[in-house]
C-alpha cells in the first residue's frame, strides 16, 4: 500500500491517502489540492513534489 501525507507538502495539513498504485495516490492528492488548498492549476512540479513524498505504508510507521 502506498501512502501520501499532505502535511509533508503543506505544513499543518493532516489529510492523507492510501492506494495500491502511485497513480491513484497522485490523482487523489491533486483533487485534495484543488478542493482543500484552492489550487486551480496543478503544475508538473506540484505532481513531482507529490510523487517524491509517496512512500510505502509499511516503512512509514
Amino acid at each position: 500500500m502506498r501512502l501520501f501525507e499532505c502535511g509533508t507538502l503543506v505544513p499543518g495539513c493532516t489529510w492523507h491517502t492510501r492506494a495500491d498504485e502511485d497513480a491513484e495516490v497522485v490523482r487523489r492528492a491533486v483533487e485534495h489540492m484543488k478542493s482543500a488548498h484552492g489550487e486551480t492549476t496543478i503544475r508538473e512540479t506540484m505532481v513531482d513534489n507529490i510523487k517524491a513524498r509517496i512512500r510505502d505504508e509499511a516503512t512509514a510507521a
